[in-house]
């Protein structure tokens, strides 16, 4: 098998080879030339060392690892029927002017007691103390209020506030970013969905949890383990020595240090042009973990979810039955390869376990503490989805614990777009890709009508973005309910592993899902004998859909 990537050079990182021809474990040219003008990483980091660790451009790009994994989600198909129709309203028998696909309904929810609903199964990626998240956080909020999922405003971001003013006891005593995070989100908020705050060891330590409770009154605070995208805390890049020293100040790790005057020479000679923010690493027991549930209740929080990372089967394990044990609300799984404001490149290519395993591994483990009488919180899925049928395939692969999709990027990419359309336009300089649809919001945006209609024609005070976001749920939506019709599901919880099917022995053995030349196969071998109909979803297929749970 061919490298699974092609490493030293990626326009994430800006850099490239001299040569067609690559060393496939190294991504070296296979002829390195004396004189080479470059640029691979390689040749890169000879120049500016630790920098090339990150993607380019910092603040305006979000990256995305491009390993290519042995197995995804792109190894099962889904199963279509020419009968049947579940999950219909009582008393409507499925036919033909009954199960129709704008009747499907896409609406989800979490929750171990208090329950919040999402209009479409999926709800963003924790934005947080990144630019890239920052500078678009209006059309981020507002798009995913009016969508009706829920928003995860990430760490840090009371941590790097600049107007953050601390007690006399180092807690927050005002966030202005922060506070401007949760209101952008509940100005349109319609009750669906909701708005909550992640918190690492060092908003932890700041008293992220007591601010917004005590000053927003919000019901869900989420802990965060880590991520798909890096195994360490999270990172910002800040340009300015005076912020690189606010924030060493403040507790953070800053690299390279800004209080050693070599470093401070070579920022004034312009060698240094950036300075990292590091969080501390997390350290997780059960005793603690535990103890800090209790403290979030006793604070007030309605709900408490988790957010942990690729990391080993010790660990998802770990989440899984300490979850149960306190009663979280939803655990959010974030697969590898990641994508990220800023994380280093390398990391979010080559470590942790990635999204398709780790679900396989998620919906194994979540079937065994049920077996033993053991409630398992709801879950969801995060790590590289970006469509319908993706999410189809997720809560498939994953019921009946698997209650949503998180998704990072796909969602912050209609946010972008609709804040440069709003510029272009306002500049007189909309580009071709943009104007072959119309020159104002109302012939451009497809769904500009729709949402000025549910809103009261508030949507001039709504950011593009918002719009765009709108516009992009709305898609995802028709799609799953075009998928969920031919798969005859007319509502989330009747999708099954059934509805499935594996395209490769590999993807069937790791999945559990029956492989595309033995699904049904027992059904349709009674057919051809002596004519005889068997309903879906039983013998064969069920019994080989059920291999994942017994190993």
């Amino acid at each position: 098998m061919a490298n699974l990537r092609r490493p030293n050079a990626n326009d994430a990182t800006d850099t490239f080879n001299r040569s067609r021809y690559v060393v496939p474990m190294s991504g070296l040219c296979s002829r390195c030339l004396d004189g080479c003008t470059g640029g691979c990483e390689v040749w890169t980091a000879s120049l500016r060392g630790r920098e090339v660790l990150y993607p380019a451009d910092y603040g305006r790009i979000t990256a995305g690892a491009d390993k290519d994994y042995p197995i995804d989600y792109s190894h099962l198909n889904i199963q279509g029927y020419a009968q049947g129709a579940k999950g219909l309203p009582d008393g409507v028998s499925g036919n033909s002017d009954t199960a129709l696909f704008p009747n499907v309904d896409t609406a989800t929810e979490y929750g171990w007691q208090h329950k919040v609903k999402l209009n479409v199964p999926i709800f963003t990626g924790a934005l947080g103390s990144t630019d890239i998240a920052r500078r678009n956080w209006e059309h981020f909020a507002v798009g995913a209020a009016i969508s009706g999922i829920t928003l995860v405003c990430g760490e840090n971001v009371a941590g790097i506030d600049p107007d953050l003013v601390l007690r006399p006891d180092g807690k927050i005593k005002h966030s202005p970013e922060l506070d401007r995070r949760i209101t952008e989100y509940r100005k349109f908020h319609t009750g669906v969905g909701e708005i909550l705050v992640q918190m690492n060891v060092e908003d932890t330590r700041l008293g992220v949890a007591e601010y917004v409770i005590e000053a927003h009154s919000l019901d869900t605070i989420e802990l965060k383990w880590g991520q798909g995208a890096k195994c360490i805390g999270g990172e910002i890049k800040v340009d300015s020595l005076q912020r690189a020293l606010d924030l060493q100040a403040r507790g953070y790790v800053v690299l390279p240090d800004p209080s050693s005057p070599v470093v401070q020479a070579a920022y004034e000679s312009g060698a240094i042009k950036h300075f990292e923010r590091h969080s501390r690493l997390g350290f997780v027991d059960q005793d603690s973990f535990m103890a800090e549930i209790d403290r979030l209740r006793r604070l007030g929080f309605r709900r408490i979810t988790l957010k942990t990372g690729a990391y080993s089967m010790k660990e998802l394990a770990m989440a899984l039955r300490w979850g149960a044990e306190a009663k979280l609300d939803l655990i959010t799984i974030d697969g590898a390869p990641g994508g990220t404001g800023m994380s280093p490149w390398s990391m979010m290519n080559e470590w942790g376990t990635p999204t398709f395993y780790l679900q396989c591994l998620a919906r194994e483990f979540a079937e065994k503490l049920t077996a033993r009488g053991i409630r398992v919180p709801d879950l969801a899925m995060g790590g590289g989805f970006s469509d319908e049928a993706g999410i189809f395939k997720a809560l498939a692969l994953g019921e009946p614990h698997f209650k949503a999709v998180c998704m990072g990027r796909a969602l912050m990419i209609p946010g972008m777009v609709g804040k440069n359309v709003q510029q272009w336009i306002k500049d007189g300089k909309l580009p071709k890709t943009v104007s072959k649809f119309g020159a104002s919001p109302e012939e451009i945006y497809v769904c500009y009508q729709e949402v000025k209609s549910q809103f009261n024609g508030r949507t001039k005070d709504m950011p593009l973005g918002a719009i765009g976001l709108y516009t992009f749920v709305q898609k995802i939506r028709t799609g799953l309910q075009q998928l969920m019709a031919g798969s005859r599901n007319f509502r989330l919880n009747t999708i099954s592993r059934h509805d499935l099917l594996a395209l490769t022995e590999e993807s069937a053995k790791v999945s559990g899902i029956a492989y595309i030349m033995d699904a049904y196969r027992q059904e349709a071998e009674a057919i051809l004998e002596n004519g005889r109909y068997t309903p879906p979803h039983s013998s064969s297929h069920a019994r080989a859909a059920a291999t994942v749970g017994s190993k």
